[in-house]
């Protein structure tokens, strides 16, 4: 059997981290009524912005760290890149979960985001190639 350990650990936090994004989303539609779409209601509107772009980023980069762990890939470097992708993932995510944080959060989670990405698709493919 196979052991993804660095993956495991970060897929676990990453779903928690969408079911309190979820949560969040269903709490605003049931305070709103809001049975489809946002109501034009912003504070719905940024969290289901904030639920997808979780949902959007997320996947991609647990399938390309489980890909390089699984072929060896630098463990202090998926380390890296895993602590960076879950604060930048929480990061960008309490600014769209929680009202009156400042806007710079998620610019900042979003940047830590790719970071991790790049280091990923960095860390694949040095593992792949040599």
């Amino acid at each position: 059997m196979t052991s993804l350990p660095v993956t495991s650990v970060t897929a676990v936090f990453a779903g928690v981290l969408i079911l309190l994004l979820t949560i969040k989303v269903i709490q605003l539609r049931r305070r709103g009524g809001v049975i489809l779409g946002d109501n034009d209601d912003h504070a719905l509107t940024k969290a289901i912005r904030g639920h997808a772009n979780a949902a959007e980023q997320l996947p991609i980069a647990l399938i390309i760290m489980g890909l390089a762990e699984l072929q060896g890939g630098n463990t202090p470097l998926l380390l890296l890149s895993a602590l960076s992708l879950m604060v930048g993932r929480v990061m960008h995510g309490v600014y769209f979960a929680v009202h009156g944080t400042h806007w710079r959060l998620p610019m900042y989670g979003m940047m830590l985001t790719l970071i991790a990405q790049g280091l990923l698709v960095l860390t694949l493919a040095l593992t792949v190639l040599f």
